[in-house]
């Protein structure tokens, strides 16, 4: 007969992480489930027209606004959560991180702006969290920009903290395959459908040529890169907009075909094989994600609902809805520690 197996220390300890696990995914869920689309109701009921309006006027200066400011909510949402920790400056500040520094000055200047509006309505001073502005001008852009109008979900506090560490193991990076974007969204309670939807909000982004240099060029000793198929036009064309001597400031659009107007024209895009990133054109480039790029590249409706879903969903990741020691409304959203 065999010994009978004795539950050691390891097998005590995997029950642990798992308990604890499970209290974490809990705790997440409860917050988000304290979420409301009327939170502001009594408290400053005119908060979404005042953010608009702000987003109008930005925008109304310059459309460079509305990508970034999309961008700026994604990466926030996936650095410690939604919490406008994104925005502190400091010497740990996540801004200054990684994919981070790239965010965009005018996404910045258009949340202060926002900020701002909202605290001059005396009704409204000090009680709206740099969170929730930041989430209701990612809806608004989007909505000004050509795409979907939706109900935004408030009730966030601020984090006090950034934590520039894990900005880098936070975020996709441009040359993620498949299961990399999976694994890294599965993590924030996104699924590949979500993935790819959120993915197209690239239907008004830009990117720098660091990004996307290798799949032009091919470089001597460099480490080997995940790099799906380029249309052979299109890659000379790129050539020209970043030469081996490119400068860091140039930047190119992610969506040929529409890059100024929040459409499928992104997944058009991708099946022309002109996706610029390595984690775009991966997309279409695998057989487990095709058929979802050609879905939405043939009906916006359904990119357009598919959006709803995932970023509503994105705008619950590590939500905090309890004021304490980690949270608070902070008066200025960009706050320096």
């Amino acid at each position: 007969m065999g010994q009978r197996r004795r539950s050691g220390p390891r097998r005590q300890s995997q029950s642990v992480v798992v308990v604890v696990v499970a209290v974490l995914l809990a705790t997440a869920s409860c917050a988000a489930a304290q979420l409301s689309q009327s939170y502001y109701a009594s408290t400053c009921p005119n908060v979404e027209t005042l953010v608009r309006g702000a987003v109008t006027q930005k925008l109304k200066e310059t459309f460079n606004a509305a990508p970034g400011t999309l961008r700026l909510f994604f990466h926030d949402c996936f650095v410690r959560g939604c919490d406008a920790s994104v925005l502190i400056a400091g010497p740990d500040d996540e801004h200054s991180a990684g994919a981070d520094t790239t965010l965009s000055p005018d996404a910045l200047d258009l949340i202060t702006r926002a900020k701002a509006a909202v605290d001059a309505d005396a009704q409204c001073a000090n009680k709206v969290s740099c969170a929730d502005i930041l989430a209701l001008a990612a809806r608004d852009v989007v909505s000004q920009a050509g795409g979907p109008y939706y109900q935004v979900e408030l009730g966030r506090l601020d984090g006090k903290v950034g934590t520039r560490a894990v900005v880098k193991h936070s975020l996709p990076g441009a040359a993620f395959d498949l299961d990399q974007l999976n694994k890294l969204f599965a993590t924030n309670g996104l699924t590949q459908t979500d993935m790819i939807a959120l993915s197209g909000g690239h239907t008004i982004g830009v990117t720098h040529c660091d990004k996307f240099v290798r799949r032009l060029y091919q470089f001597k000793g460099a480490a080997p890169q995940y790099s799906p198929p380029m249309n052979l036009a299109f890659l000379r064309q790129m050539r020209q907009t970043c030469p081996l001597s490119y400068s860091p400031t140039t930047v190119a659009m992610l969506d040929a075909v529409s890059p100024n107007k929040f459409d499928n024209g992104y997944f058009q895009t991708l099946q022309q094989l002109k996706g610029l990133l390595a984690s775009d054109q991966v997309l279409f480039a695998d057989r487990r994600s095709r058929a979802t790029v050609n879905y939405f590249a043939a009906n916006q409706t359904a990119f357009f609902d598919a959006f709803v879903a995932a970023i509503t969903k994105l705008g619950r990741v590590g939500v905090k809805t309890a004021a304490g020691s980690d949270a608070e409304i902070r008066r200025v959203c960009t706050k320096v520690n």
